[in-house]
């Protein structure tokens, strides 16, 4: 049963650039849970180069998930076959932070790269709930009319409103559905444009996340014995 929990609180954990669960994307290499709580987690990624920053927000993010399940009594997250593994496995369980891991080469926290991408995702979200929509025949004045109580419920419905809630951007049943990236409602004339770039941004995320999973495939196809 803790085995499981650990598992869910792994499936909370979003890669931030391509805003999916690190368990659907197979980054999770394996883990372990002992009968006194201890809990190991081993994570991997797509290429040897991948970015240290996103890199460090997953590990990082894989020891608070887990250290939050109840009944777990210690966490050892660690990332193999990364050029910067020494780096963020040393830092991330020392609790140190993303600068003075990389002290002497970072030069600020990571903070604000989680803030840009979140919005990322939650443009994008605003694409998978209104096209539907908008393949339905809903006119621009409809949608900015509509608001996120009014729009069946979905996965991809709910996805946006966390990620909405994690921006600290209107994500109740009154809330617009389609918003700029202030809050603000789109306007009936903004509409089409807003939903261009909704749906670049989305296929851009989308595209990523394809390619580094075909990556990830090949890379442990060829690795495996």
């Amino acid at each position: 049963m803790l085995r499981d929990a650990v598992w869910r609180a792994l499936e909370t954990v979003l890669d931030p650039e391509l805003d999916e669960p690190i368990t659907d994307l197979d980054f999770v290499e394996s883990y372990t849970v002992s009968c006194s709580g201890a809990a190991s987690v081993r994570l991997r990624l797509p290429t040897f180069f991948c970015a240290p920053n996103f890199s460090f927000l997953m590990v990082a993010d894989a020891h608070d998930a887990v250290s939050q399940v109840p009944g777990v009594t210690r966490v050892d997250v660690t990332l193999t076959g990364h050029h910067a593994a020494d780096e963020i496995n040393s830092g991330v369980a020392a609790q140190a932070g993303f600068v003075s891991s990389f002290s002497g080469e970072a030069t600020a926290e990571l903070d604000e790269l989680r803030r840009v991408f979140l919005a990322k995702a939650a443009l994008a979200g605003q694409d998978r709930v209104a096209r539907p929509l908008v393949d339905a025949g809903a006119s621009p004045e409809q949608l900015a009319r509509l608001t996120l109580g009014e729009v069946p419920d979905s996965v991809d419905l709910r996805r946006l409103t966390q990620r909405r809630e994690a921006l600290g951007l209107p994500a109740d049943d009154k809330a617009p559905l389609l918003i700029s990236a202030d809050g603000t409602p789109v306007t009936t004339a903004e509409v089409p444009l807003h939903l261009r770039r909704a749906r670049l941004t989305r296929v851009g995320i989308e595209t990523n996340g394809e390619y580094c999973k075909g990556l990830l495939a090949v890379r442990y196809a060829t690795a495996a014995p």
